[in-house]
């Protein structure tokens, strides 16, 4: 499995000219991913370090493992910004016996700390699902029906656009999997490969729920991840949408570049500069996948 490819001239910034504290950039990323709009049952905001230290360097990753946790304190980064969180059940201790008391444990040592925007960078506008319709290129995007009323910021789960021009579902699915990051699963799709598609629903993450939404909306394909198996079956007999499945990791990977330069933005604003690094790291567990004996791809 490869590495993103990198997309020259948003992997990084100028050195910084005045530098910022863990609170501001905290300040910045609520602002633009209001907790208030997360779910009950998650845990965003800031994780771990002080509020007052200095921040130079900001890494920005999907997953907060203990590979991107060494990855940031290698490169030298004040903050480390994820988009899951390292803890969603109480924790009694934060030993390093454990994946997520290691990660704790290396950013203290290092001084850094950990902030985590999650279904409430979902939901934002713009939000983790607007960088995954622009990754695709997609163009007049805008909520997907039925999900998009909420608060000024706020625009719900998923996003509906257009193709530029109407192409065939093979040929989508070649798009996206050449926009996102290679993993092992790679694309996988439901419906005719011939069948001509323009408008698009997606939604980073486990999306597959919406699909009655995007059947509503007029959407002919639904890009979204983590399709289960007798969900995935109810939706194809109830819909005309095609569902097009990647990986969870990848679907969600764009929005971290829109993440870093909102909030050098931010700073910007306030006086403040920092220089923002995107993980290239693939945190996809699935690491490798044997073909069909006869090596053909079946639809």
């Amino acid at each position: 499995v490869g590495r993103p490819r990198r997309r020259p001239g948003r992997f990084g910034s100028d050195p910084p000219a005045v530098t910022a504290t863990v609170r501001e950039c905290a300040e910045v990323l609520s602002e633009l991913y209001d907790p208030a709009w997360a779910e009950s049952w998650d845990a965003v905001g800031l994780v771990v370090g002080d509020p007052g230290a200095r921040v130079d360097r900001v890494h920005f990753a999907v997953d907060p493992t203990v590979d991107v946790a060494a990855d940031a304190v290698a490169d030298d980064a004040g903050l480390l910004v994820t988009h899951h969180p390292l803890f969603l059940r109480g924790v009694h201790g934060v030993a390093e016996t454990t994946p997520g008391g290691k990660v704790v444990g290396m950013l203290v040592r290092s001084g850094a700390a950990l902030f985590t925007a999650h279904t409430n960078a979902d939901v934002a506008d713009p939000g983790v699902s607007d960088a995954l319709a622009a990754a695709i290129g997609l163009v007049d995007v805008g909520p997907l029906a039925a999900t998009g009323a909420g608060p000024a910021g706020c625009r719900g789960l998923g996003r509906l656009g257009v193709l530029p021009e109407p192409e065939s579902l093979a040929e989508f699915c070649a798009r996206v999997a050449g926009a996102l990051p290679a993993t092992a699963g790679g694309v996988r799709a439901t419906g005719d490969p011939h069948r001509l598609v323009s408008r698009i629903a997606v939604c980073g993450g486990s999306g597959g729920a919406l699909v009655a939404e995007a059947a509503a909306a007029g959407a002919e394909v639904l890009v979204t991840a983590d399709g289960r198996h007798h969900h995935t079956l109810d939706a194809v007999w109830a819909h005309d949408t095609a569902i097009v499945d990647v990986a969870h990791w990848a679907s969600e990977w764009p929005w971290l570049a829109d993440a870093a330069d909102r909030l050098r933005a931010g700073l910007t604003a306030r006086g403040r500069t920092v220089v923002t690094t995107v993980s290239t790291r693939v945190t996809d567990p699935w690491r490798w996948h044997v073909p069909s004996s006869d090596g053909v791809t079946r639809v």
